[in-house]
């Protein structure tokens, strides 16, 4: 751990990147194989449990004034504690979680016992989080960045591509190629402000409906199917209603992609809430099934009966797919030059009561895990997707709930937040209790009036327009901001970036 902790603050003082990723490259190159995983785990900011059912201030009363002069504490050792610590629950879990956390705590140096707090906290600010450490396993292991990136694509899992490609090379990579059962990063969409824009840059492009429901990853094999969420969990016993078109599929083995959306009788999309709340954690599943049916639509082609699709351009693959799949199952398309037409299209999926649309390049692979230009969202109403750093408690009807939500952007630079502003406005009383459930375990601070929060939680914030400020640091805010929904199904990596939202001040 002193190790990791030095290599960490030589970092965080050091500016270019080069510089950084040939520290952490030097440092990785040092571990233990059964350490490699941990190591890259930490590096990046996070802890392999995820979540440990800690706050801050567990943490803080469990670490005392008691500290170690001298570090002898093995990472494994630390995994183990975390481990133990996650696995435990029931009467009493609160006590025992920091029984365990102040023996491990007193026995680390302040600098280790500060890491820890940034892991726990998800405050680690080094400047090198998961790109810079992506770049750093490929300098140590002797490859190329972006065939480690490709296989990271493939497993959805940095630490174990950089065990494999630390103790393995070249070799060890080979095994992280399309795999049923193995569910692939999903490709992410830029924006655009309206399909003139869209085709100016794509030019011909296909155009399809923007629906507003719980991405999916389909995965068959046989009678064997699994169906996988935006972030890659199993959801299958979730949605039995996937399951059953996935088999009806004339292929042997496929992996599909699309959207899953809870519809009205007359077609028409209800609420995403309403759509989430089939993948909720006790659900009773037959009988969601009957009082809210949810309908997949079918948008690409990963693989086939063998074969990979990755590679091919998007205009063969949905041909392939439109051959396997019946119409009512595939996301309405169209591929157009027009602007008349497009704008025609875009107006019936608003009319149909969906968020816009999805232009796509027509010869653009399948860019696993990238957010790049081939793929352009079209959203007449501004959105972002931010994070919750904090919550203020409310006043009035809302006292006893945290409704002003402190809202930031995603910082590429140091993997941080900045934060653009607040808001109270667009939350429903079931909203309000939600989240004054979920911010609280997710608590890391707090003073008389502000719960300050670990930044996890993914929030759509329509807004009108983005000005200039010097009330915030990164010298813009939102005007007219207020709550769309919460995105469960997103990670805080996933939220829009500071520079995105800059992108976005009147010209």
């Amino acid at each position: 751990m002193a190790s990791l902790v030095e290599t960490s603050l030589r970092v965080a003082a050091t500016a270019g990147r080069r510089d950084k990723v040939a520290l952490l490259a030097e440092f990785l190159s040092r571990v233990p194989p059964a350490e490699i995983q941990t190591a890259t785990a930490y590096l990046c900011g996070i802890i392999p449990q995820r979540r440990l059912g800690v706050g801050f201030a567990t943490l803080r009363n469990a670490a005392g004034e008691v500290a170690a002069e001298e570090p002898t504490v093995e990472l494994s050792q630390i995994d183990s504690v975390f481990q133990q610590v996650a696995a435990v629950g029931g009467k009493g879990s609160a006590a025992e979680k920091r029984r365990l956390l102040a023996g491990l705590l007193a026995r680390l140096t302040r600098d280790e016992q500060r890491y820890l707090f940034g892991l726990v906290s998800g405050e680690v600010r080094h400047g090198a989080l998961e790109g810079v450490v992506t770049e750093a396993v490929a300098l140590a292991a002797g490859l190329s960045p972006k065939r480690i990136r490709r296989a990271v694509m493939m497993a959805g899992d940095l630490t174990e591509v950089a065990r494999a490609a630390l103790q393995e090379g070249e070799t060890g990579l080979s095994r992280y190629s399309v795999q049923l059962f193995r569910p692939v990063q999903p490709m992410l969409a830029g924006s655009a402000d309206d399909e003139t824009e869209a085709l100016d840059e794509l030019g011909e492009a296909a155009l399809e409906w923007k629906v507003d429901g719980a991405r999916v990853q389909i995965h068959k094999a046989g009678d064997e199917v699994r169906v996988y969420s935006r972030a890659l969990n199993d959801v299958t016993a979730a949605v039995p209603e996937v399951v059953d078109m996935a088999r009806s599929l004339p292929a042997r083995e496929l992996i599909v992609e699309g959207e899953v959306i809870a519809l009205r009788a007359d077609g028409t999309p209800l609420p995403f809430q309403t759509t989430m709340t089939r993948f909720g954690r006790r659900l009773d599943v037959d009988q969601a099934r009957q009082t809210l049916p949810v309908t997949p639509l079918l948008f690409d082609l990963l693989y086939l009966d063998g074969t990979a699709l990755l590679d091919e351009p998007y205009r063969r693959r949905f041909v392939q797919l439109g051959a396997l799949a019946p119409e009512p199952l595939v996301v309405p398309r169209l591929v157009t030059g027009s602007r008349s037409d497009a704008a025609a299209f875009l107006a019936t999926a608003l009319e149909r009561g969906h968020e816009g649309i999805m232009a796509k390049a027509l010869d653009a692979a399948y860019e696993s895990g990238r957010r790049g230009r081939h793929w352009l969202k079209i959203k007449p109403v501004k959105s972002l997707d931010l994070v919750v750093l904090a919550a203020e408690w409310g006043h009035g009807r809302r006292q006893g709930w945290l409704s002003n939500l402190h809202l930031g952007a995603r910082n590429p630079v140091d993997g941080g937040f900045v934060m653009l502003g607040k808001t109270f406005k667009g939350m429903t009383d079931e909203m309000l209790a939600w989240q004054t459930t979920r911010l609280l375990e997710l608590e890391a601070g707090r003073d008389a009036w502000t719960v300050y929060v670990r930044p996890e939680l993914v929030v759509e914030v329509a807004f009108n327009d983005v000005q200039t400020s010097t009330q915030y640091p990164g010298g813009v805010a939102l005007r007219f901001a207020r709550i769309k929904r919460y995105r469960t199904d997103k990670n805080a990596t996933d939220a829009d970036t500071i520079d995105q939202v800059r992108k976005l001040l009147p010209q």
